[in-house]
């Protein structure tokens, strides 16, 4: 009896201590200003989909053309707080792709995992100079190598941008140091990494081939870079995430470019020889990004991105993705089917590859006499233009259209979805294009 009342004292000092500093988040007072702080937040997305799948896709043994499936896409849980006047703590824990395929033949209990833990000291007197170090997702490339999955305008993020995912990342968060900053107009982040070896992904790594991959043998630590000039407003800089859209309530034009380079992070091999040639991976972007309310009266907004991304894995380098497949195995062989790239079932395309992609997508949130956020919609549309150089010439082009209903902005939203995606096959050992393909997913988020 004793356990249990103390227990009681102890909910009823910390429950009533979280909402103390306000009643749009659950944060903890750690002294009297409220300038220390430990905060908790929690996300769940879930999707319902109907997918036209790849060409010999099976589902559990059975050949099917079309999948409708239920799943998790993201499930997370983030805890962090500034917790003296110059240290800041940040850590996230869930799982992502959840749906009855995720381990088909394995355990399917095994998903969540830490996504990020690290921390941070601000070494100036305010943001222009921060620096931290441990597991993070932050990335000199692209604000869609670390975007807030919580705040994006479309329904689900250009995972390109997020080169080396679940390859020599977790899930594109790495062991990292990190300097970053705002600087008058300047916006700026530098990134010492250490790679994970790809034999440690979970997947058996392809043999040496003529094709490059992510090389077996060797390490070498990985640097990243990322400067933004920002016009007005600054991008927020309590984590490294990006925000997807502000919603009208900041002024964000910006223009920004970024690299990320490894040496003799890939190796391939000439079919005609023995030797094993190593090459540095080598990705370089520059983009703009606006996000802008339009009419104050009328409670509108303009989202819009563009952005150029040079992709350097190595010779013909290509992977296929699928994000959260339906599917779990395929009847394709290498005889019809572009070999060693991966996944070729389900909802996959190539989505990495050597070569280069233009990205670009606009969203609107429609006027309303509404001010707050509750009841509205915003139409998007985006397009992810890629042309990798073991396609031998062909587009890969991937098209998505949907509009957003925010319950209460970001914290309650509906998300339709159209997506077109290409595919491909190989005929008497020629690539030729397959038929387009589309998937059509609704999203409930909840966020706190």
């Amino acid at each position: 009896m004793k356990k249990y009342f103390l227990l009681f004292l102890a909910l009823n000092t910390i429950v009533p201590a979280w909402a103390q500093v306000d009643n749009e988040s659950l944060k903890l007072k750690l002294n009297e200003s409220g300038s220390h702080y430990f905060q908790a937040t929690f996300l769940n997305q879930v999707w319902l989909r109907t997918t036209e799948n790849n060409p010999g896709t099976t589902v559990e043994g059975n050949l099917e053309s079309q999948s409708t499936d239920i799943g998790l896409r993201r499930t997370r849980i983030q805890m962090f707080g500034q917790i003296t006047d110059r240290t800041f703590i940040y850590f996230q824990f869930g799982q992502n792709n959840f749906n009855a395929q995720y381990n088909s033949t394995s355990n399917r209990k095994i998903a969540p995992f830490f996504h990020d833990a690290l921390g941070e000291y601000r070494i100036s007197d305010k943001n222009q100079l921060k620096m931290g170090g441990g597991l993070s997702i932050i990335s000199g490339l692209s604000r869609f190598s670390q975007p807030s999955i919580g705040t994006i305008t479309t329904m689900d993020v250009p995972v390109f941008a997020q080169t080396t995912v679940d390859q020599i990342d977790q899930f594109s968060r790495k062991l990292s140091v990190y300097a970053r900053g705002q600087i008058g107009h300047w916006d700026y982040r530098y990134i010492l990494s250490d790679p994970f070896p790809i034999t440690s992904n979970g997947q058996t790594p392809p043999a040496l081939a003529p094709v490059s991959n992510f090389a077996l043998k060797g390490h070498n630590l990985q640097h990243q870079g990322y400067l933004i000039y920002q016009f007005f407003d600054h991008d927020a800089h309590t984590t490294p995430y990006m925000t997807g859209t502000y919603l009208g309530t900041k002024k964000i034009v910006n223009i920004a470019g970024g690299f990320i380079y490894q040496k003799n992070a890939m190796w391939n091999k000439a079919a005609a020889t023995s030797d094993t040639t190593y090459q540095n991976m080598a990705h370089w972007a520059i983009e703009s990004f606006v996000d802008i309310p339009l009419n104050k009266e009328k409670h509108s907004a303009l989202n819009a991105y563009i952005g150029y991304f040079n992709t350097n894995y190595g010779t013909n380098y290509l992977r296929y993705n699928g994000v959260m497949n339906p599917a779990n195995g395929t009847t394709a062989t290498s005889a019809n089917s572009i070999s060693g790239q991966g996944t070729v079932y389900g909802n996959s395309y190539p989505m990495f590859g050597t070569g280069s992609v233009v990205y670009t997508q606009i969203g609107y949130l429609l006027p309303s006499k509404n001010a707050s956020m509750s009841n509205r919609w915003m139409p998007y549309a985006s397009a992810t233009l890629a042309s990798y150089d073991r396609l031998n010439g062909f587009s890969n082009n991937t098209f998505n259209a949907g509009i957003n209903y925010f319950i209460q902005g970001h914290k309650s939203k509906l998300s339709l979805d159209f997506q077109n995606r290409p595919s491909f096959q190989v005929n008497q050992g020629e690539l030729v294009k397959g038929q387009r393909l589309n998937s059509v997913t609704l999203q409930f988020q909840l966020f706190i």
